[in-house]
């Protein structure tokens, strides 16, 4: 099955929790603070395997989670930190943030990596927080949570050469007769409903990759029919052969047919409209084509190479093959993809962007919610005193307890953050 769209949840592994410990050894029993920091947690990484055509496996496993990073321990002994997850990927795989729409990466090329989800960073244990007011401290932190949320991933085919053209104009006979691939092929329309690639050789040697594109009907652009499944992937391709059905067995005009294709083009992505094009005139085996033809050159001009074929027969094959190379052998390597589908990498600022945290009451409960405040509870270790004194510290000098007082706060009422219940001192 071709799978080329995919939601999945993503997740960088937590670092490990930092410990509390001290020095004892021989003439030594009470010495300085000795806990080590934990390990930092494994990041979520996205890596190209052009051994993947699609993203098929994705439709079984959607949640990838990385490994946390080993706890601190004695002896001033820092924890491990996790291994990478590597989530393999197939080439021209574009992943966007599912909840902001924002196109994180595009991975295009073989061995390609970008790391999604970070991991978190290990907890300080409390040989981090000695000083010389404290040099004794009973105070480490948990490890910091990793980065989680769900992502989008599209597949858009990198091909050479992509095949387009209404329903059962010959696309996918075409491309059975000039490769290996055998398509499904049906006196109806939308026998095609995936793409399918197949390796084309020349008879000098060259060869390139095609692609066999669903049709397209009027108002794809706006997802009609097959719509967006089969546009994303034109994007990619480096060369269009568009396939007309010059002999109208449906009662259909070849022009027409041509002009309605185009538009649909330019109305999805204006670039497309300046995509290397020809027209592979099919069905020239049947009656009316060779007027058809004639007719069609006459309105199309000389902007469009037109290469008169039949896939049933092999007709003129060759001929168009060989043009579809020496077009090829004039172009990039690869497709310039537009700006705002293109990041050139994920960009990590040097630490979060302070939100500013809310306050809302639920009956009598004050809760206080906000990313930062939610990661300091997260790494806050409450089973020692000193922990506790700290946190309470770095909520006052955020203006938690002032702003608390402002929404009514009293002394003994219970305040909420995350699944932490507190009494408000004043």
């Amino acid at each position: 099955m071709f799978v080329d769209h995919v939601k999945i949840f993503v997740k960088g592994g937590d670092g490990g929790n930092g410990m509390v410990a001290f020095r004892r050894e021989k003439y030594e029993p009470k010495g300085g603070p000795a806990g080590g920091d934990g390990g930092r947690g494994g990041d979520v990484v996205f890596r190209v395997n052009e051994g993947l055509r699609t993203l098929m496996d994705f439709r079984y496993q959607k949640h990838f989670k990385a490994k946390r990073g080993e706890h601190g321990r004695s002896k001033s002994q820092h924890g491990r930190g996790a291994d990478p997850l590597v989530v393999n990927v197939p080439p021209g795989t574009v992943v966007r943030n599912a909840d902001t729409g924002e196109v994180i990466t595009d991975l295009t090329q073989q061995n390609q990596e970008m790391v999604i989800a970070r991991g978190g960073r290990g907890g300080r244990g409390n040989l981090r927080f000695a000083s010389p007011q404290n040099p004794a401290p009973h105070v480490a932190e948990n490890g910091e949570p990793g980065e989680e949320f769900w992502v989008e991933l599209e597949l858009k085919l990198l091909a050479d050469v992509g095949l387009i053209g209404y329903p059962s104009v010959g696309k996918s006979t075409l491309l059975s007769t000039v490769s290996a691939a055998r398509p499904k092929i049906g006196a109806y329309h939308f026998t095609t409903i995936h793409p399918n690639l197949g390796v084309v050789e020349v008879n000098d040697g060259r060869s390139f990759v095609m692609a066999d594109l669903p049709g397209l009907i009027e108002g794809a652009h706006e997802g009609t029919g097959l719509g967006h499944q089969f546009l994303r992937h034109v994007e990619r391709t480096r060369v269009l052969v568009h396939v007309v059905d010059m002999a109208g067995s449906e009662g259909r005009d070849p022009y027409q047919d041509w002009k309605n294709i185009c538009e649909e083009l330019t109305m999805y992505r204006k670039s497309l409209a300046d995509r290397p094009q020809l027209v592979a005139a099919n069905k020239m085996d049947l009656p009316g084509a060779e007027e058809n033809l004639e007719a069609f050159r006459d309105l199309v001009g000389e902007q469009v190479p037109v290469y008169p074929v039949s896939a049933a027969t092999r007709q003129g094959i060759k001929e168009l093959l060989y043009a579809v190379a020496d077009l090829l052998d004039s172009l990039p390597a690869q497709v310039e993809v537009e700006e705002e589908e293109k990041p050139d990498r994920k960009i990590y600022k040097s630490r979060e962007a302070e939100e500013p945290f809310t306050i809302r009451k639920e009956n009598e409960i004050f809760v206080v919610e906000g990313k930062r405040v939610e990661k300091l509870v997260k790494m806050t270790n409450f089973q020692y005193e000193e922990s506790v004194r700290r946190f309470a510290h770095i909520l006052k000098e955020m203006g938690v307890d002032d702003a608390l007082r402002a929404e009514g706060a009293r002394r003994g009422d219970t305040v909420q953050i995350l699944n932490m219940e507190f009494d408000f001192e004043d």
